[in-house]
Order: C-alpha cells, then structure tokens, then sequence
C-alpha cells in the first residue's frame, strides 16, 4: 500500500495539518481525513525508497506476541479497533512491524476485515493467527481469541528458544574449537616446526601427527574455507525442495538425544496448535490443514495431512498417529480418549502442557551433560598438540642433560 503525504485544515480549529498515512488511494485518504474533521489541501504519494528495505527486515514472534497481548487488552477496555492498531503503530519500535500495522490500519478503514487485512502480510500474521482472527470476528470475541493467540505464541517462542538452546550452545563450543585449533596449526605450530628442522633428530610419531595436520592446513585453508561455504549453500539449496526438507527432517529425528528433543518440541507444537484453534472454533479439518502448514516439520506435516485424510472419509484420528511412529504411545492414547469423550481440545492442552515441560527438563539435562563433555574434547585437542610440541623437546633435554 503506498505511502500519501497530506497537507489540510482542522475544520474546527482552522489549525494547520500535515503528516504522512498508508492508504489504497488518495481518495480513500481524503475521505478519512474530512472523518476525522480535517478538510484537505493537497495529497500526495510519497516515493519512500527506504520502505522496500525495512519490510524485508524480519518480525520477530517475540514481537508478535507482545503486539497481540497489548492489543486484546486495549480491545477489552473497549478502544475502537482502529484506534488500537494506530497506537500500537505508533509506538511500536520495531520499523518493518510500525509499517505492517499501519498498513493493517489503512486496509480496515477502507473496509477490510482485521483478518483480510493482516492476511495481507503472511510474513509476519501466518494462516493459523488470520484465521483465528476470523473466527473472533466473526464470533465476537476478537478479545478473547487475542488472549488465546497471544498464550499460544509465547509458548511457541519458548520452544523454539528451547531448540536454539539444544543447537547453538555445543555449535558455538565446536566452532570456538575448531578456530582455535586452527589458529595454533596455522601460526603455532610452523615455528616449533622451524625449531625442530634443526635438532635432525627423529621426531615422536604424535609431533609428526601434528606437524603433517599444520602442513594440510596451510597448503589447503583456502580450499577447505571454500568447502565449508559450499557445503552450507548446498544443505540449505537441498532443504528448499521437498525431497531435501524429507531427507534432512528424518535424518535430523534420528540423531541421537537431539532427535528425541525434536520429536518433542514437534508434538508439543501440533497438540498446542490444534488445541488452539479447536478452543477458538475453528473446524478440525481447517484446524489440522493449518497446523499442517505450521508444523515446522515434513514428516509431521505428512502425518498431520494422513490425519485429515482419515477424517474426512470418516475416520478417527489416531489410526494414522499410530501408524506414523512420530507419537509416543501416551499421545495416541491421550487422544482417543479424547476423541471418545468429546474433550479433544481439553486433552490436547494437557499433551502440550506434558511436552513442553519435557522439553524443558530434557535441554537442561542436556546442557549439564554437553558442557563438561565439550570441555573435556577441547581440552583434549589442545592439550594433546601442546604435548606433541613439547616431547621432542624433552627428549632434547634429556639427551643433552647425559651428554
């Protein structure tokens, strides 16, 4: 939607007006404008270079979340709903955010829906918070599913800051590691190399280890550099088509610990989602189409559209869930019972409550376990090059001590 700059007359005070709005035309600018008791002078689209840049700038769920809990307050103290969107625009500090929620703010007053009009913007509001949205709309009760949008996305965020916590702390320890080892082959190790030239003795077979390891790395830096930036292009080339994101997520599950700690960051997700959009009521077919398409994961995704599948020739939803060997046992029982009694979004809840808590207890006793363990391996890598480098001078020393 582009950016009008407007030039007008308060129709009571007769005080100057200018400033800047989103609006699908200049008509639809002024007709808001003499709403809002303001006679305009002139309007005009504004070419906004820098606007291009800061909407790709990504918006975090964080934020999201943060924008929702404060909007369904502001709704249920009774604020009209374009004037909540403009406050919230207005004070957000985030650019590419300030930006969609203020072409959210012009697409309602010219008629949208809420939920059109953030459809427009699949980025930052997905399928699963426009159709929720649509059903409060079309409920009355944007408030409350607002609040229920809001609790489902910070839990969401915590699973995945859960998951990051599971990646990036053993990466980052590797990759320090693997610098450092690098550094001391790179620089190090060719002045020891240097020293040892001139003793014309035979060399412990750990220093010569070394030594040929330093050789390699200088000769070849460049090229392994190379390799590394390659092989990361082609992983995330390949996980962009559908057989590449198959492989990669079932190879990912079947790493041990890690894979186990997926498996239950992905039900927890699935059973808070559906449960989500079943309490908001949203039908159980839409319900596990969307959920499917937010999954995160193929092989869940699959699973998830196997379950629709059955449903909609009017079966029941476990058979598939058992099938897929994704669910535990305790799931699948969880929710046939659930089915069975007609309390599938309550028991849903319950699984995802169980799983995220698992999944909380399940990093940390990770974390206690890798921490030292990394510890050790770089203190073994170090240490064992610092003693390569060090008997050839012993050996020196002993030698000319009987000498």
């Amino acid at each position: 939607m582009p950016v009008y700059t407007f030039r007008g007359r308060n129709i009571r005070t007769n005080e100057s007006i200018t400033g800047e709005r989103f609006s699908a035309s200049a008509q639809a600018l002024a007709a808001v404008l003499r709403r809002e008791q303001v006679a305009p002078i002139s309007i005009r689209e504004k070419a906004d270079r820098s606007r291009t840049f800061t909407l790709r700038r990504k918006v975090p769920q964080a934020d999201v979340a943060l924008f929702t809990r404060q909007f369904s307050v502001m709704l249920d103290a009774g604020l009209p709903l374009v004037q909540c969107l403009e406050a919230m625009a207005q004070q957000n500090p985030n650019a590419a955010f300030k930006s969609t929620l203020e072409q959210v703010r012009g697409d309602v007053e010219g008629g949208s829906t809420l939920a059109d009009a953030m459809a427009r913007h699949p980025k930052v509001f997905d399928p699963l918070y426009t159709n929720m949205i649509a059903a409060g709309e079309a409920g009355g009760i944007l408030d409350t599913i607002l609040q229920r949008l809001a609790t489902f996305i910070e839990k969401i965020v915590k699973l995945k800051r859960a998951l990051r916590s599971a990646m990036i702390y053993p990466v980052v320890v590797l990759s320090i590691a693997a610098i450092v080892v690098s550094i001391i082959l790179w620089k190090v190790i060719p002045v020891f190399r240097t020293l040892f030239e001139g003793f014309n003795v035979q060399l412990p077979l750990m220093t010569r280890m070394v030594i040929a390891a330093s050789s390699f790395l200088e000769t070849y830096l460049i090229f392994m550099v190379a390799a590394v930036g390659l092989i990361a292009f082609g992983i995330r080339s390949y996980y962009k088509t559908d057989n590449g994101r198959h492989t990669i997520d079932r190879f990912l599950l079947r790493i041990p610990v890690l894979g186990e700690v997926f498996r239950k960051i992905g039900v927890a997700r699935f059973t808070r989602t559906l449960a989500t959009l079943l309490t908001s009521g949203v039908s159980i077919l839409e319900g596990l189409d969307i959920t499917a398409r937010t999954s995160g994961n193929a092989i869940l995704e699959d699973t998830i559209l196997q379950v629709r599948k059955n449903i909609e020739e009017g079966k029941t939803i476990v058979e598939p869930m058992k099938q897929s060997n994704f669910f535990p046992s305790m799931v699948t029982q969880m929710v046939s019972v659930g089915e069975t009694t007609g309390e599938l979004d309550t028991m849903l809840v319950k699984i995802a409550d169980y799983y995220e808590e698992e999944v909380d207890n399940t990093v940390a006793s990770m974390m206690t376990i890798l921490e030292p363990m990394l510890m050790v391996v770089l203190g073994v890598i170090v240490g064992g090059i610092v003693i390569a480098m060090y008997m050839p001078l012993f050996k020196l020393i002993q030698t000319l001590s009987g000498g």
